[in-house]
């Protein structure tokens, strides 16, 4: 198992002998193995080599929509919050070039599945969303690569551990944030992108009406924010990463500050790498995706 991370990014690679890989695939997820591995000379399958395809595959009780593209290793990229898999549109090219990659709208985003309930959003629920994506996609390793949320998703895959940030109970007073970013076609949501970004052309005009279309769909505000309030009502667990781990954390972020990775050394059985991205804020693959594409290419490497 090898872990990166993002942001923190978090990069987990999981293999034979993980806690998440310990039981039989239920029928669905055998049923998704076929669906995915099992497209062998498909179109669907040569197009994986050729260029970036959608898809959607059922894991975990639900639907994740995917987007794929390339060859190799398995590569997954796990969005946070406001965002979806658009997030990753810097990273997957050079990706793809050695991987097989695949970036999903996690769980209550974009257009995969949105149950019900806080309880559908914990994260140990979130990482069995993607053990189960990366048996789906037939293989026994992957290398996991999160952004915020995605990177909590990806160190639960590494040790049942989640780090809070403080803006969680910012999420505890029921609908009023749902409100707040989704009225007038979500222009809080896209103003705080574009205010928190530290350089000017980390969002087009375009990127923001996406990431507004996908958050105004029915239901899509509440999941979101469903991970915050689930997470504030859940227990810290005790452990240790034993996977070699790459942090990439921006210097400026102003959801998670650089005073988290002081004393992180207990939390890992080998000290992690950590490398720090000057005058960058919270978006750091859409801000700086050449320096977080070479510290990818390098560490997967």
């Amino acid at each position: 198992m090898r872990a990166l991370a993002l942001r923190a990014a978090l990069a987990v690679r999981v293999g034979p002998g993980q806690p998440d890989d310990q039981s039989e695939p239920s029928r669905e997820q055998a049923d998704a193995e076929r669906e995915v591995a099992g497209h062998g000379s498909t179109p669907w399958h040569r197009a994986c080599q050729h260029g970036r395809i959608e898809r959607d595959i059922s894991v975990n009780g639900i639907r994740l929509h995917c987007l794929v593209e390339g060859e190799g290793p398995l590569v997954l990229l796990l969005h946070g919050f406001p965002e979806t898999s658009h997030a990753w549109r810097r990273q997957i090219p050079a990706l793809a070039k050695h991987f097989r990659v695949v970036a999903p709208d996690l769980r209550g985003y974009g257009r995969s599945d949105k149950p019900k309930g806080i309880a559908s959003y914990r994260t140990s629920v979130l990482a069995d969303d993607i053990a189960a994506l990366i048996r789906a996609f037939g293989a026994e390793r992957a290398h996991v690569v999160g952004h915020d949320w995605g990177g909590g998703v990806a160190w639960t895959l590494a040790i049942q551990h989640l780090r809070k940030s403080w803006y969680i109970f910012a999420f505890q007073l029921p609908w009023l944030p749902e409100w707040a970013f989704s009225r007038d076609g979500a222009k809080a949501l896209k103003d705080a992108l574009r205010r928190s970004a530290k350089r000017p052309d980390t969002f087009s005009q375009a990127d923001l009406e996406e990431y507004a279309r996908a958050f105004s769909a029915p239901g899509a505000a509440t999941a979101a924010i469903n991970y915050y309030r689930a997470a504030a009502r859940s227990r810290l667990l005790p452990g240790k990463i034993k996977a070699p781990t790459l942090l990439i954390w921006a210097v400026d972020d102003f959801a998670l500050g650089i005073e988290l990775t002081h004393g992180m050394d207990d939390l890992f059985e080998n000290k992690p790498r950590i490398e720090y991205v000057a005058d960058t804020s919270h978006w750091v693959m859409e801000e700086r995706p050449e320096i977080v594409n070479r510290l990818l290419l390098d560490f997967l490497a």
